[in-house]
């Protein structure tokens, strides 16, 4: 059986002040966890203060972008060794606030993936489809095309040991998550991609993540559909009760 992972994505949130007392609150309420793998994402300048504050404990750093070269004139970027040496685990690849906002490409997309394993983590691929493409009933041509090129180069244990992540755009902070029927047709429709693409071995493997307006109140009817392996979580991450209760609705389906 696939570990269920649950990974904040905390975003432009959290100073390292602020980062601290979270963990000083969401450390007791997870410490009994243990059918849950899980992360969290904080901002680049909080990345070494949530690794100091989580050793130990299991939870995993989750950075939530990377370059893929591992230096250079490149004003702004974070390397993937820079990340690997703070203590990071995964990295959030592919958002779709990183394709609409800033540009990234597939094949920039593809490129991170493959530095990121290079340098002993494992991308968490974020892929998704627009409102308009769903309405165009486009989801899977979508998908399939980000797959394609986002997975190109990569051996099965690769693509069995990575977390693809399917976040509907219309549903990322929106507040309207996608109905759990949708959200397992998104899920199954990625893994069968995976199978297609890279070999049935990696996509039994994959752990395929839902995320887009995840709360503890839809929570147990999203995590228990068989093909979500768990949940990227964005705005409900960063209240530690509420991202708890997420966690802890979680484990209670893998008892």
């Amino acid at each position: 059986m696939r570990k269920p992972i649950i990974a904040a994505n905390w975003k432009l949130h959290k100073t390292q002040e602020e980062a601290t007392a979270f963990l000083n609150d969401f450390r007791e309420k997870v410490k009994y966890i243990s059918e849950v793998e899980i992360g969290l994402g904080p901002t680049f300048t909080s990345l070494e203060t949530v690794a100091e504050g989580t050793k130990g404990t299991g939870i995993k750093v989750c950075a939530q972008n990377v370059y893929f070269e591992d230096e250079g004139a490149f004003t702004g970027e974070v390397s993937p060794g820079m990340l690997a040496e703070v203590g990071t685990d995964y990295v959030i690849v592919g958002h779709s606030e990183r394709r609409q906002i800033f540009g990234e490409t597939d094949r920039a997309i593809n490129k991170k993936i493959h530095a990121v394993f290079d340098h002993g983590m494992k991308p968490i691929l974020c892929i998704g489809e627009t409102e308009e493409q769903r309405a165009d009933g486009k989801t899977e041509s979508v998908l399939r095309n980000q797959l394609k090129i986002d997975l190109r180069g990569l051996t099965e244990d690769q693509a069995g040991e990575m977390i693809v992540a399917y976040e509907p755009i219309w549903a990322i902070g929106t507040g309207e998550s996608a109905s759990p029927e949708d959200a397992q047709a998104g899920c199954k429709f990625s893994r069968d991609q995976v199978r297609e693409i890279v070999g049935e071995q990696a996509g039994d493997s994959v752990r395929l993540q839902y995320g887009g307006s995840i709360k503890p109140h839809n929570a147990e009817e999203l995590m228990s559909q068989p093909d979500i392996d768990g949940g990227l979580i964005g705005s409900a991450s960063l209240d530690p009760g509420s991202f708890a209760e997420i966690i802890s609705i979680t484990e209670e389906l893998y008892k």
